[in-house]
């Protein structure tokens, strides 16, 4: 993939803001002609800098605004096991974010639930039925000033 230049950035940050511009709105926008701007946009999806487009959802709205951050520490250091919780964190459907990390724990999760007692179920039920975890560390997240997960 080649160097972006300042008219693909710009057209990355108007797609961040809101993927569902029509290319005329976009093109304006950059500063291009419609059929340029939708050549950009498809060298950009075709080489994967555009990975796809979503809908931010409330999740208030549907029951599960209740955020906790989860700090998950491996009792070993084996590729099956990490395999194994990554394999169990995939088919939770409370795991919105499941990440690799360094330091003093191997992962840090985003869980949404409707409230604590979902949550408590969720760290019964879920993680404290992993056997390669051994240690959990929840942060509950009181509010969201900037947020930019699409």
């Amino acid at each position: 993939m080649g160097r972006l230049d300042e008219i693909d950035r710009t057209i990355l940050q108007e797609l961040e803001r809101d993927g569902r511009l029509t290319n005329i709105e976009l093109a304006r926008k950059v500063g291009l002609s419609t059929s340029a701007c939708l050549r950009r946009v498809q060298e950009l999806e075709r080489n994967g800098t555009i990975l796809g487009y979503r809908a931010v959802l409330d999740r208030e709205v549907l029951g599960s605004g209740f955020v906790v951050m989860v700090a998950v520490g491996l009792s070993r250091h084996l590729k099956a096991d990490q395999v194994e919780f990554e394999r169990v964190m995939a088919n939770a459907p409370q795991v919105r974010e499941c990440h690799s990390i360094s330091g003093t724990v191997e992962y840090m999760l985003r869980i949404e639930v409707a409230d604590l007692a979902a949550y408590k179920h969720f760290h019964t039920e879920v993680l404290g039925t992993v056997p390669q975890v051994s240690s959990i560390t929840s942060y509950i997240v009181m509010a969201s000033p900037k947020d930019e997960r699409a």
